[in-house]
């Protein structure tokens, strides 16, 4: 790979990756896929208290299967689920899966985040939105923002949906000593998200359904203030950190639990009752590195720390939903 023509700070640069995005144009919703046809062992941690998840049972270290053939994220909560079988199916034409006598069985863990707030509810991602973005997947940079699993995502709910600002969809990557490390993140979150660096709220709650001033959530938390109303699995941060170093299935779950620190350092609060957070690992083994777990987990959480930030970022307001460029001076 030439570093300098290749490099595009994503998911698609642990090389045999790739992202495809399907997005619908009726209704904030969607669902991404990040594609690993060839296999890469898998591990899962799932942090929130209201988890929608697919096939992360298998991917505990003493279950049999050792590799996964794609990733799904998903807007539509639970119903969102069934955008995975569309992603078996485009992987079964191709021939991708898991052997079992005659049959090829693709192995497509998926997390779903909720979106379920505005338009015909009707209308969210199904087999043919997961065939759909597997057919628009490439290993160019992914778009961000508003496409795929992050188009109807919204983050600082903590206060209501009414009070929020939009989310969205973010990418990262880094390269250490010869390994790569990245992520991809749909950033839907009933806390705020704050910029590291310097702990500034970049998008969260507002003090009101008019108001471009954010109320500032964990603060007012430790002031009193506290929410009316909440319901379990409204919000969730869903996402997939990726290396082509070779680790097995114990490894890559504890780099999931490593990645969940990124989450910690740029969304405040995180891991709530009312969340799913749920972060899928890859391990490619590409680079053929044997990878070092306390390097790679750091680098994990520090990418996905960025693409959380960059799903912001790129993120663009809709009705009721202002995003972080549209606050301006008022942050």
């Amino acid at each position: 790979m030439n570093a300098c023509a290749a490099w595009h700070d994503a998911i698609t640069d642990v090389a045999g990756l790739a992202v495809g995005h399907f997005t619908h144009r009726a209704r904030a919703t969607g669902c991404s896929v990040v594609l690993c046809p060839a296999g890469a062992v898998a591990g899962v941690d799932v942090r929130g208290g209201a988890p929608g998840t697919r096939e992360t049972a298998l991917l505990a270290p003493g279950n049999l299967i050792d590799r996964v053939h794609a990733v799904l994220l998903t807007g539509g909560s639970a119903f969102g689920l069934d955008a995975a079988g569309g992603v078996m199916r485009w992987l079964e034409e191709r021939g991708h899966g898991f052997a079992v006598g005659k049959a090829c069985v693709p192995i497509v863990p998926a997390a779903v985040l909720f979106d379920l707030w505005h338009g015909d509810l009707s209308i969210r991602p199904d087999a043919t939105a997961g065939y759909a973005a597997c057919a628009a997947a490439a290993q160019d940079q992914p778009a961000q923002g508003n496409v795929g699993a992050g188009a109807g995502a919204a983050v600082g709910q903590l206060f209501g949906i009414e009070r929020a600002m939009k989310g969205g969809i973010g990418s990262a990557s880094i390269r250490v000593g010869g390994v790569t490390v990245a992520a991809l993140v749909a950033v839907n979150a009933t806390g705020d998200v704050i910029d590291p660096a310097d702990g500034a709220v970049l998008a969260g709650a507002r003090t009101a359904a008019d108001s471009r001033h954010l109320v500032h959530s964990a603060a007012a938390l430790a002031r009193g203030e506290l929410p009316q109303r909440l319901q379990a699995g409204m919000a969730t941060t869903i996402g997939v950190v990726a290396t082509d170093a070779v680790l097995d299935k114990a490894q890559c779950r504890k780099l999931a639990g490593m990645a969940h620190d990124g989450l910690a350092r740029c969304i405040d609060p995180i891991h709530t009752a009312y969340d799913g957070d749920t972060l899928f690992a890859l391990a490619t083994g590409s680079s053929t590195t044997p990878g070092n777990l306390t390097l790679i987990g750091a680098l994990a959480a520090a990418v996905t720390a960025r693409a959380v930030i960059n799903a912001i970022h790129h993120a663009s307001g809709q009705p009721g939903l202002p995003a972080a460029r549209d606050l301006g001076d008022a942050l």
